[in-house]
C-alpha cells in the first residue's frame, strides 16, 4: 500500500483559520506529527485511533530533532500510512517544510503541500495592522530575526533592507529586537512605528507598540516572550483605528471550560468569539449505559408510551443511537409525543426531523413539571431516557400529577481521568479569570480533580460561573458561592452572563 505525507500549515494559532483542505487531511490521517506552534485543538478533526506524535521544536526545547522528524515521516510514509505533518503557520515560511519535502523526495515517498495562513500576515491583522496600505506602502518584506544582525557574515543585508520602502515583518526576532532596531536605524528614521505581537490571533494576544528608538525597552518592560511577530513601518499607525480583536468584550480574560471533550467546543467557540483565552479542562466524560438490555426493552415497547421526555442532548444521542440499532426508520417511533428541556436538547431532536411538542420556558426539570401540570397527564405513560446520576425532581413531579413514569438509564456520566488528572495543576499554574460549570457533575468532578479552595486562595479574583440554580446549589453544598449565574439556563445564557459580569472592566495591560 502506498502512503503519503501531507505537509499541512496549521495557521497562526486561531483554530478557525485552518484551511478546509487541512481539515480534510486531518480527518483522513492515520498519523499526525504536530509542532509546538500548531494549536492542539486542531487534533479534534482526527478520527479516534489516529496516532498522534508531538514533535515540539520550540525555541529553547526540541522534543524531536529535525533529522528525527524527517526519518519519522519517511518511515510512516513507507509503511503505507496517510501522514499529516502539522506545522504552525505555513510549511514553507521559515517552517523547514522544504527540508522535510526534500527528505521525502529522496526516499521516494509521495507528499502534498497544504499552505497555511502565516502569522506574518495574520498576527498583524488581528492587531489591527494591515501589512500593506495604498497610502503607506505597497511592498511587504518578510524575514527571520533569528540571526544576530551584528554578525559579520550575516545572510541578511540590513543596510539594503533599511533602504527598501516596505513594511517589514520579522519572525523569530524577540531575542534580537534591540539589535535589529539598531541595524535598521542606520537607514530608517528612529521614529518609525514598530509593533510586537505575541501569541497573535489567540486570546493570549499581547501587542506592544513603540518606535525603532524605544521598542526594545518597551518590549522588555512588558515582558514580551516568543512566539511574537515584529512589524515595522507606517502601517503600524493604523492600529489605533483598526484594532478590532483586542476590543472584544472578553479579550484578555482566561476562561476555564469544564465540559466533556465532545461538548466543550460549543461553549469554547462562543467564548473565543468574544475574545476570551479558553482553557479546556474536561472534568467528566459520557459513556454508554451498563444496562443496554433494559434500554433496548424500553425502545421495543415505545408504542406503549404517550410521552418521551429528554432532559439533555446526551440523552437524545444515546437513546437514538440504541434506537437505530433496532430500527432503520425514524417512523418506527410511532405517535409518541416528545418533550425537551432546553433549546440544545430540542435542536438535537430537530436534527432527526422530530417535532418537539413541549419546551418549557425555563430549562430545568421543575419547569417541565409546571408545563405538564397545565395538561391532563393522569394515567399517561412517560418514558424518561436519562443519565445514571439524574435528579428525581422530574419523575417525582410527574408521578405527583398522576402520570406513570419509567426512568431508563441510557448513558453514564463519569469523572474524567487519565491525562486530565495529572495536568490540572499545571494547566492552572497561571490561574484564570473564571471557571464555568454547566452541570452539577462538572462541579463535583472538578473539585475531585483539584483543591478549588486552595486555587481561589491563590487567585482571589477567580470567579465561578454557573449555568443555573441547580449547579449553583451544588457549588454551595461543596462550600463555594457562584459569582456568576446564567438567567437563561443554557450555553448562550452562560456566555452572556460571563460577558456581562466580566466584560465591563478590561484587564490591566
Amino acid at each position: 500500500m502506498s502512503g503519503i505525507v501531507h505537509l499541512v500549515g496549521a495557521g497562526p494559532g486561531d483554530a478557525g483559520l485552518l484551511t478546509l483542505r487541512g481539515a480534510e487531511c486531518l480527518r483522513n490521517a492515520e498519523v499526525v506529527v504536530y509542532d509546538y506552534l500548531a494549536n492542539p485543538e486542531l487534533l479534534r478533526f482526527c478520527e479516534p485511533g489516529t496516532e498522534i506524535v508531538y514533535a515540539g521544536k520550540s525555541a529553547s526545547q526540541h522534543e524531536l530533532e529535525q533529522g528525527e522528524i524527517n526519518r519519522l515521516l519517511v518511515e510512516k510514509g513507507k509503511a503505507g500510512k496517510r501522514v499529516v505533518r502539522l506545522k504552525g503557520g505555513d510549511p514553507f515560511i521559515f517552517g523547514r517544510g522544504a527540508e522535510e519535502a526534500e527528505a521525502l523526495v529522496a526516499a521516494g515517498v509521495p507528499f502534498e503541500i497544504v499552505p497555511g495562513i502565516s502569522s506574518a500576515i495574520a498576527a498583524p491583522a488581528y492587531a489591527g495592522i494591515p501589512v500593506t496600505h495604498r497610502e503607506a506602502t505597497s511592498a511587504l518584506t518578510i524575514l527571520t530575526g533569528h540571526e544576530d544582525p551584528t554578525k559579520p557574515e550575516s545572510a541578511l543585508n540590513w543596510d539594503a533592507l533599511g533602504k527598501l520602502d516596505s513594511t517589514k515583518v520579522i519572525l523569530m526576532g524577540v531575542g534580537n529586537v534591540g539589535k535589529i532596531a539598531d541595524a535598521l536605524r542606520r537607514n530608517v528614521p528612529a521614529e518609525t512605528p514598530v509593533a510586537m505581537i505575541r501569541c497573535g490571533t489567540t486570546g493570549r494576544q499581547q501587542t506592544v507598540t513603540g518606535t525603532l528608538a524605544d521598542i526594545a525597552a518597551r518590549a522588555e518592560k512588558a515582558g514580551v516572550r516568543p512566539p511574537a511577530v515584529i512589524v515595522i513601518g507606517k502601517v503600524v499607525g493604523l492600529r489605533e483605528k483598526l484594532n478590532w480583536f483586542e476590543t472584544k468584550p472578553l479579550f484578555g480574560r482566561r476562561i476555564v471550560v469544564t465540559r466533556t471533550r465532545e461538548q466543550a467546543s460549543g461553549l469554547s467557540h462562543q467564548l473565543c468569539d468574544m475574545g476570551a483565552d479558553v482553557l479546556e479542562i474536561p472534568t467528566i466524560r459520557i459513556e454508554p449505559t451498563k444496562k443496554p438490555a433494559i434500554l433496548r426493552e424500553a425502545i421495543g415497547g415505545i408504542g406503549e408510551y404517550d410521552w418521551l421526555v429528554f432532559t439533555s442532548p446526551n440523552a437524545v444521542v444515546h437513546f437514538f443511537g440504541a434506537f437505530f440499532e433496532g430500527y432503520k426508520d425514524i417512523r418506527e417511533i410511532g405517535g409518541v409525543k416528545i418533550a425537551a428541556v432546553g433549546p440544545g436538547t430540542a435542536a438535537r431532536l430537530e436534527e432527526l426531523h422530530l417535532q418537539v411538542d413541549l419546551l418549557p420556558e425555563e430549562f430545568v426539570a421543575e419547569s417541565v413539571v409546571k408545563a405538564f401540570a397545565k395538561l391532563d397527564v393522569e394515567n399517561l405513560k412517560f418514558l424518561l431516557p436519562r443519565a445514571d446520576i439524574a435528579r428525581d425532581a422530574l419523575p417525582e413531579g410527574l408521578e405527583a400529577l398522576g402520570a406513570i413514569v419509567d426512568k431508563i438509564e441510557c448513558y453514564r456520566t463519569v469523572p474524567e481521568t487519565g491525562d486530565v488528572t495529572g495536568n490540572v495543576a499545571r494547566l492552572l499554574a497561571e490561574g484564570a479569570d473564571a471557571i464555568t460549570f454547566t452541570s452539577s457533575s462538572t462541579v463535583e468532578s472538578f473539585c475531585g480533580l483539584t483543591d478549588l479552595a486552595a486555587l481561589r486562595g491563590k487567585f482571589p479574583s477567580l470567579k465561578l460561573a454557573s449555568i443555573g440554580p441547580i449547579t449553583s446549589a451544588t457549588l454551595k453544598r461543596l462550600g463555594f458561592q457562584s459569582d456568576i449565574e446564567a438567567s437563561q439556563r443554557d450555553i448562550p445564557g452562560l456566555v452572556a452572563a460571563v460577558s456581562g459580569a466580566m466584560g465591563r472592566e478590561r484587564p490591566a495591560a
